[in-house]
């Protein structure tokens, strides 16, 4: 058996509800990954140093507040920056889906809206994270 994925679960911003992404920490643990979960208020800054002295291989973002578009390019510019693109990003949360094509465009790999099982989170992650290391 190889390694485990390594996962990052992180709220950006302001947004003060964390419980959907506490359970979905809980479910990839659950399932066998190794999660780190770093609390309310993250900035992107905070979220990639986490990423990467973690050696994640997967970070999944919570935005509720209506910033997704700001948050998740920052995420992704800031990966790219410091070298660690090959990090999968997916996240959730409320983000409209005249909006999911350009968080497609900017490098998101997946948005999972409200209503998305945590089943279909797990094995979405599985899948992604086997084909980038196939």
């Amino acid at each position: 058996m190889g390694a485990r994925i390594r996962v990052v679960v992180a709220k950006p911003g302001l947004d003060g509800h964390d419980r959907g992404a506490k359970v979905v920490a809980r479910a990839l643990r659950d399932a066998g990954m190794e999660v780190i979960y770093t609390g309310l208020h993250q900035t992107p800054e905070q979220i990639v140093e986490t990423a990467i002295q973690e050696d994640a291989d997967v970070v999944g973002l919570s935005v509720l507040s209506g910033a997704h578009m700001t948050l998740f390019a920052k995420v992704l510019e800031l990966l790219r920056e410091r070298g660690a693109d090959d990090i999968v990003v997916f996240g959730g949360g409320i983000v409209p889906d005249d909006d999911l094509p350009e968080l497609e465009r900017l490098g998101v790999a997946k948005i999972f809206t409200p209503g998305a099982t945590t089943t279909s989170i797990v094995e979405w992650v599985q899948e992604r994270f086997a084909q980038t290391s196939a």
